[in-house]
């Protein structure tokens, strides 16, 4: 038989007899640390001083503070409300008082004398429900710690792709404020993380001609809205210092549920000391007719 060591009880009677007789017959039948209280006002003081009880055993009729005031009062407290409350009584029997407390919150009504085994029943049974509770909370709380770890793990990746890659990465909102970059992006641009947040785009980017460049924002969000992604766009960043740093840029829609889009994501690859070829113009049609005719 589970004896239910680790767990608190407390029995709450003005007569110091019948605590006598509680705690001995409680004792035969389990190991749990058992508390007195004498009076409704001193159970509640234990209660905020001892935030581990488990299960409260209340009298009923009790002078100054009744029972029924008793539980109503530890039910208003957030610390106090969940611990199920037994009442004993030997003069409140009617089904009317018996109604009253489980109005106020007691899980059991109880009536003297005592029938033994119905009290070690009623006990054994709200340890159980605790037990189980504690068992799955255990559970929940590991499920917890374990998906938080692999989210920690997931993210520390990520950054780590992020802080390692090779291009620069830049995150906006649909205005076209900087959220988001990588050490890339700071090292080409010549500034800090913290400089670059809140920066406009347009700050530190430029397609070819100047009138592209003041009007790319508008001409973006049409493009991202239709197509979601724009790539290989020829441009140059704006250093810091002025330099002009020349990237292939490509960018693409984030976009919630609504088709709205959320953010914008920008990568550039540094095409500093890459050398353009220029595209071959397609011969003349004469000159394909007479290499044709000499073959």
């Amino acid at each position: 038989m589970n004896r239910y060591p680790g767990f608190k009880l407390l029995i709450v009677d003005d007569h110091p007899r019948n605590l006598f007789t509680l705690r001995s017959l409680i004792e035969q039948h389990m190991e749990v640390a058992i508390v007195e209280a004498t009076s409704g006002q001193q159970a509640i003081d234990i209660t905020l001083r001892q935030p581990d009880i488990d299960v409260i055993i209340l009298d009923v009729q009790m002078p100054e503070m009744d029972g029924f005031q008793t539980a109503s009062l530890l039910k208003l407290r957030k610390r106090t409300r969940d611990i199920p409350i037994i009442f004993l009584t030997a003069a409140f029997k009617s089904e009317e008082f018996q109604q009253r407390g489980y109005a106020v919150g007691a899980v059991d009504y109880l009536l003297k004398p005592i029938d033994d085994n119905l009290l070690i029943n009623k006990i054994s049974t709200y340890f159980r429900l605790i037990e189980k509770e504690r068992a799955l909370n255990r559970v929940l709380e590991q499920k917890v710690a374990e998906r938080t770890a692999e989210l920690n793990e997931a993210k520390q990746y990520l950054e780590s792709i992020l802080t390692h890659m090779g291009e620069a990465l830049l995150v906006l909102d649909p205005e076209g404020a900087i959220k988001l970059v990588n050490p890339t992006a700071c090292r080409m641009l010549s500034y800090s993380e913290a400089d670059l947040l809140g920066m406009s785009i347009g700050d530190v980017f430029e397609e070819e001609g100047d009138e592209a460049a003041g009007a790319f924002m508008g001409i973006w969000l049409e493009a991202l809205i239709r197509t979601g992604a724009l790539s290989k766009i020829e441009a140059r960043f704006i250093a810091k210092d002025g330099r002009r740093v020349p990237i292939l840029f490509s960018r693409t829609a984030v976009k919630d549920a609504a088709g709205r889009i959320r953010d914008i994501i920008c990568i550039a690859k540094d095409m500093t000391g890459y050398v353009r070829i220029p595209e071959e113009e397609p011969a003349p049609a004469e000159s394909r007719g007479t290499a044709e005719a000499i073959t």
